[in-house]
């Protein structure tokens, strides 16, 4: 039996049609590639790479930083409300085999510092900012590709 792949996608809850489009692509590469989808569950880059996802006939899970499982986007196949506010962060690092950001601001490079930390694979798609380890993509398909390549087998 083939081992499950975790790739989380982190990103803005709130952003523009072209990282919006971005993350649905990398959502729907993830699920033609057979890797199950985790975000944090809102909006942004989560909804849009959850859709991507949903498209495409995959899996997405969505880590909720709140209580209110109401307020999860409707793309995700699962949510899990965790009322752990930003610490959800430390969840999605640790349950992803590699990351993938979409931009974002503060929280997506805490959740990237995390991962890199924790030795995982973290790929940057049009973001303004830099890490130690980070890796770099131009589109989505190389992003995901370099994420999969990335998890040690």
């Amino acid at each position: 039996m083939a081992k499950t792949i975790y790739i989380a996608v982190i990103g803005g809850g709130e952003v523009n049609r072209e990282l919006e489009a971005l993350a649905r692509e990398v959502g729907r590469e993830l699920a033609r590639r057979g890797a199950v989808l985790i975000c944090g569950g809102l909006g942004g880059v989560m909804a849009a790479a959850a859709q991507g996802a949903a498209e495409a006939g995959g899996v997405s899970l969505g880590i909720l930083p709140d209580g209110d499982r109401g307020r999860a986007n409707p793309y995700l196949t699962f949510s899990l409300a965790t009322n752990l506010g930003h610490a959800r962060n430390m969840i999605i690092a640790h349950s992803a085999n590699a990351l993938i950001a979409v931009d974002g601001g503060y929280g997506t490079v805490s959740e990237a510092a995390i991962a890199l930390k924790l030795g995982k694979p973290v790929i940057a798609l049009k973001a303004d900012w830099d890490l130690p380890g980070l890796k770099r993509a131009a589109t989505p398909q190389e992003a995901v590709d370099l994420a999969l390549n990335g998890i040690p087998r």
